[in-house]
């Protein structure tokens, strides 16, 4: 890794993660969990594989990595966080955070993940009556589905599915960021080609807001 050579502490932190892809290489192993090489391949599209496996070297020598091998039936190298890689998570929240108000319109050639909505949800999204029972509503966009639970009055953000969802919500990643931004009526979002089955209140008690630039479609 390249240095800027100056006795900061800034300048030190950016002469560890502030090479190109690493610190995506955290978000994949915060929103993914412990993963394989192929998994981060698949999770951070347009990196090349030497860069990754370069990447994945240098942050294990950092502290920030670790591997380990798991024992079969899966029987391959998985790549988990560290302590000091998890402390990294309130930094990409606030870059989720400042970058939000980027997210309008997504250009032709952006790529999504369905995982990637773990950190603006998780960031924005807010229990407004943590006393109720838990909910779950579906997200069906993307190329995996993904569950948004309530629980001890946080909202989290997963993969999978839920049995019987209290909601469903299906559609393209910019409707569903939109509504749940706080940006976009439900009504308006239909009308763009969003689903949703399930109670109005279940949807109202997440919803977020994530300011007058936030994501509108």
């Amino acid at each position: 890794m390249r240095s800027y050579q100056q006795f900061c502490a800034v300048a030190k932190a950016l002469d560890v993660v502030g090479d190109r892809w690493v610190l995506l290489i955290v978000r994949e192993l915060i929103s993914a969990g412990p993963s394989r090489y192929t998994d981060l391949l698949k999770g951070l599209p347009g990196i090349a594989t030497n860069l990754l496996a370069d990447r994945l070297r240098e942050m294990e020598k950092a502290g920030i990595v670790r591997r380990e091998e798991a024992p079969p039936p899966v029987a391959t190298t998985l790549f988990h966080l560290t302590a000091r890689g998890e402390a990294l998570r309130s930094l990409l929240e606030e870059l989720g955070r400042w970058g939000a108000p980027l997210m309008g319109v997504p250009q032709p050639n952006n790529v999504f993940r369905s995982h990637w909505l773990v950190f603006p949800l998780d960031a924005y999204l807010v229990d407004k009556t943590p006393e109720a029972r838990p909910v779950a509503i579906q997200l069906q966009t993307g190329d995996e589905p993904m569950v948004i639970e309530t629980l001890d009055g946080k909202v989290r953000t997963r993969r999978g599915t839920v049995e019987k969802p209290d909601a469903v919500l299906a559609g393209r990643p910019g409707l569903i960021l939109g509504l749940l931004a706080g940006r976009l009526q439900l009504a308006e979002a239909k009308e763009r080609g969003l689903e949703y089955t399930g109670p109005r209140d279940v949807l109202d008690r997440v919803i977020g807001t994530w300011g007058a630039e936030g994501p509108k479609s």
